[in-house]
């Protein structure tokens, strides 16, 4: 071998050297970052938001067809933050009714917001459903309930949810918010009349919240 090959293979293996040096360095930068933010993540423990169904009013609730249901609902659902150092960003928010697990109104859609550290929101959007399918079984029900009065009824948001920590965000967890409300009907009404065919229900009941 020539004194010029020994010298290119020199440097070619320098260069190599130099390249895995560079490589090992930007991967154990890499993995000190990914341990920090995972600290700060464990430290932090970033909480639930908690939600309240504060009222009902309820415009039509009609069962008088076998097997389905035509109902109107306005909702207000207030939201809070309880994190002290964590946001959180709601992608997406669809709120509807179920009568035992079952979906018997249209889903209505919530702007996409960020809520702040220990910061309160409200929403009060409306819920329908023009005939809407029941199972027999289920409307059996339905009907025994709205003849003794009272209909135990959900009102759900399901969602999406980014929690951001600094200039952290993480990865779309999945919310599921669970809110029961009690209607009631002739004799048993307790609502209070707010209009020519309006009765407003209220509450002030938590909801269940699993990410």
């Amino acid at each position: 071998m020539s004194a010029k090959d020994k010298d290119c293979s020199y440097h070619g293996k320098r260069r190599r050297i130099f390249f895995r040096r560079v490589i090992g360095c930007i991967l154990t930068f890499l993995l000190l970052v990914l341990i920090v933010i995972f600290l700060i993540w464990a430290i932090l423990r970033p909480s639930k938001p908690s939600f309240i169904l504060r009222d009902t009013t309820l415009y039509v609730f009609n069962a008088s067809i076998p097997n389905f249901v035509t109902s109107s609902f306005q909702v207000t659902i207030a939201s809070r933050n309880p994190n002290d150092r964590i946001g959180i960003f709601y992608d997406r928010l669809d709120v509807y009714a179920s009568y035992r697990n079952q979906q018997i109104t249209l889903m209505t859609a919530l702007p996409p917001t960020y809520q702040d550290h220990n910061e309160n929101n409200v929403w009060s959007p409306f819920i329908y459903g023009n005939m809407c399918p029941v199972a027999p079984d289920n409307f059996e029900y339905l009907g025994e309930e709205q003849s003794a009065g009272t209909v135990f009824l959900t009102i759900r948001i399901d969602g999406r949810v980014r929690f951001k920590v600094g200039t952290f965000v993480s990865k779309r967890y999945h919310l599921f918010v669970r809110c029961p409300a009690f209607l009631t009907f002739g004799s048993q009404n307790n609502g209070i009349i707010v209009g020519a065919n309006a009765i407003k229900f209220q509450f002030v009941t938590r909801c269940s919240v699993s990410l």
